[in-house]
């Protein structure tokens, strides 16, 4: 089947790439500059994107922690570079949907990628049905920090109703895994001609409950991490078929190869696993009727950012959310996100406890709270929720920093610290 998909020269290309050790890449997040950078050469098809020579230990630095930058496969970044080139020229804050998010590489591609084109004024609600790995999704877009961001856990028949509502749709499908063979093994014990038949049903399935909710002309990007053509080209070609859509042209480029439909990326001819991806224009379809949005909500704790902001109480946890994209965010509250905005924290009598995303939110005030710079070992100390000494720090709430980024927050009693960093997120490996 493999020769079958990539063609008899490339097959034994790919079969002894797999046999060969994964390449390690990670992708910068432009919006958290910190030096110094790792050592690498440039993703081609990645402008943030590095390729490492060996793979460090990730979990034991502090920038990963600060959403500095994201380990990411550099073929999965391809689906990325696509993206930014089909990214909307509206007269309006553009709306996107990052179908299967978990857990967060694409998206918070797609987040650097909106910011840097639309600043404040975009929406990007990124989705993942399962609700525990939506949860790790949760987590990797507030490292993120972007507030325009939205957490969604439902199923894609849920987006249905809102037709015509996104200009664009990355869909990284769940797929047989294929191009994951080299570092996973348990896709290789998965891997049957039944699962793909079923893989190619699924994800027929999901594009085409998802499919009102892409504006007339709005854009699909397709993807997946396998090889074979079942899940690859004869699905884009159902779907222009099928459901209404123009194959978008993608020229082949730096070792990736076009199968007629889309690009596909091949261990041996590019450093990373193996990836697919292809672009559609969907014809037809009704427009979305936005609503104006209701009275912007007059709640607390505006002074702590630098940037128009709605906050109000959801639950007990107040929130800020872009006044930019206020007629957005009101249209997908029924959907019941997991994350909106930036969460600011909790009210115990006359106290603030910040919420960890705060400190890590990129529309944080930085003068908002004190601020204490700390060396590595402290750093780590304070992710691992050690006991703490800041001895130099003002009593009170104090925001911990490494190489100018925010970590989290400590309650600074002199004598000793409380940390307010969710269990949930130290670090659980000896230091």
């Amino acid at each position: 089947m493999l020769a079958d998909s990539v063609g008899p020269q490339r097959a034994q290309t790919v079969l002894d790439a797999l046999a060969a050790p994964a390449s390690v890449s990670l992708r910068l997040n432009p919006d958290k500059p910190f030096s110094p950078l790792p050592e690498g050469r440039p993703v081609p098809w990645s402008p943030h994107g590095l390729l490492l020579g060996s793979r460090p230990q990730f979990t034991l630095d502090p920038f990963l922690h600060a959403g500095a930058y994201y380990v990411q496969d550099s073929s999965a970044m391809m689906p990325g570079e696509v993206f930014r080139r089909f990214l909307p020229s509206t007269d309006r804050p553009p709306r996107v949907l990052d179908l299967c998010a978990a857990p967060g590489g694409k998206s918070t591609d797609q987040a650097s990628s909106l910011r840097q084109r639309y600043g404040d004024g975009f929406l990007l609600v990124a989705n993942e049905v399962v609700r525990s790995r939506a949860t790790v999704l949760a987590d990797n877009l507030a490292r993120w920090g972007d507030p325009c961001v939205v957490v969604t856990s439902v199923d894609p028949e849920a987006f249905s109703s809102l037709e015509g509502f996104f200009d664009v749709i990355l869909a990284d499908v769940p797929c047989s895994g294929e191009g994951m063979f080299r570092k996973d093994s348990k896709a290789v014990e998965d891997w049957s001609p039944q699962n793909v038949a079923l893989c190619q049903a699924r994800q027929r399935r999901i594009i085409a409950d998802v499919w009102p909710a892409l504006a007339p002309g709005g854009v699909l990007v397709y993807s997946t991490c396998t090889f074979n053509r079942m899940e690859n080209g004869d699905n884009v070609d159902w779907i222009a078929r099928t459901l209404g859509a123009d194959i978008l042209p993608l020229e082949e480029r730096d070792g990736a190869v076009s199968d007629g439909f889309g690009l596909m990326m091949l261990p041996g001819l590019v450093p990373g696993e193996g990836q697919y991806c292809a672009a559609l224009r969907k014809n037809g379809g009704r427009e979305f009727s936005l609503k104006s949005a209701k009275t912007a909500p007059s709640g607390p704790y505006k002074q702590l950012f630098d940037r128009p902001v709605d906050v109000a109480k959801r639950g007990e946890t107040w929130v800020a959310e872009p006044s930019a994209i206020r007629s957005e965010l009101q249209a997908v509250r029924f959907l019941r996100p997991l994350r909106t905005g930036v969460a600011i924290g909790v009210e115990k009598g006359r106290d603030l406890v910040p919420d960890a995303d705060l400190a890590l939110s990129l529309a944080l005030e930085p003068k908002a709270f004190a601020r204490e710079e700390v060396s590595r070992d402290i750093a780590l100390s304070f992710l691992h929720r050690d006991a703490m000494v800041l001895p130099d720090a003002p009593a009170g709430l104090v925001m911990v920093c490494h190489g100018g980024l925010p970590l989290g927050f400590v309650k600074n009693l002199g004598k000793r610290c409380n940390n307010l960093l969710p269990a949930g997120r130290r670090i659980r490996m000896d230091i």
